[in-house]
């Protein structure tokens, strides 16, 4: 779905095609073809990278298995150590963290449509397990943020 327009896209293939590709838990849009101009081995900023380690598609499943990895190994350990942390992330990739963190079914997590550009902050109690997860804002803003967000993959 990387640089096509979601409307058109919904359009073409039918408005659950698109949400299930967007937001569903193990399916994948359409593969890239390596000659693709989308293909990201032709960024530079993936240039040290693997042909391996380059998605030509991906699902949140997969998402998963790239973020929770960094999380366990990189953003925990300095929690752990007393730092406040800041996470800055493509939205698939605040998706795959909120499922893990709250323990989302597969269902929950196809329904949830995270704010672009609201701030999520998550408590955590001693052992590091979520007590609450907020967005910061105005509440009526929020949610036409989140309705913008649910709404971008349906035709017109």
């Amino acid at each position: 779905m990387q640089g096509l327009n979601k409307a058109e896209t919904a359009e073409k293939y039918g408005d659950e095609q698109v949400k299930q590709w967007r937001r569903g838990f193990a399916v994948t849009p359409p593969e890239l073809t390596k000659d693709d101009e989308r293909y990201p081995g032709h960024d530079p900023r993936y240039a040290k990278l693997s042909e391996k380690e380059l998605p030509l598609t991906e699902s949140l499943a997969l998402t998963i298995d790239r973020v929770i990895p960094y999380w366990n190994e990189t953003i925990l350990p300095r929690m752990k150590s007393g730092e406040r942390v800041i996470i800055a992330a493509h939205g698939n990739s605040l998706r795959a963290l909120v499922k893990y963190l709250d323990n989302m079914s597969e269902e929950e997590i196809l329904e949830l449509n995270i704010p672009t550009g609201v701030p999520l902050v998550y408590e955590f109690d001693e052992n590091f397990k979520p007590l609450k997860r907020y967005y910061l804002g105005n509440a009526d803003e929020i949610a036409a943020k989140a309705a913008a967000v649910a709404n971008q993959g349906k035709a017109k």
